[in-house]
């Protein structure tokens, strides 16, 4: 049961990440993009730049904050999918930005060029 949670508080704060960036002016390219190496949240434009967002939701910091779940390891997992899909796109001469959006509870915390 409390993986169910998680999923459906993960697609609650993936909803409310791409509703964010939108009235910050994000256009948002793709959602829960997926390949062979992995996934990413949200992939989305602004100013001929091009962001791969990973969002983490969290109710409480019982397990500390969500931002701190974006370890290397995972920030390694992201960086191998965003290059891949800028080599598929053809846009490996775009310049792009890693960012995480943390979201808890109703507090989201937008971290630019997180990593």
């Amino acid at each position: 049961m409390k993986k169910v949670f998680n999923s459906i508080q993960g697609k609650i704060g993936e909803f409310k990440a791409q509703k964010y960036l939108e009235k910050k002016g994000y256009k948002i390219v793709e959602v829960n993009y997926k390949n062979i190496l992995g996934e990413i949240d949200i992939i989305a434009t602004k100013k001929k730049r091009i962001f791969f967002v990973e969002v983490k939701a969290r109710e409480t910091l019982q397990y500390g904050r969500p931002s701190e779940a974006v370890d290397f390891r995972k920030q390694q997992k992201i960086r191998n999918v965003a290059m891949s899909y800028l080599k598929m796109k053809g846009l490996q001469e775009k310049e792009c930005q890693f960012d995480v959006i943390e979201i808890l509870g109703d507090e989201i915390n937008h971290i630019e060029n997180a990593f």
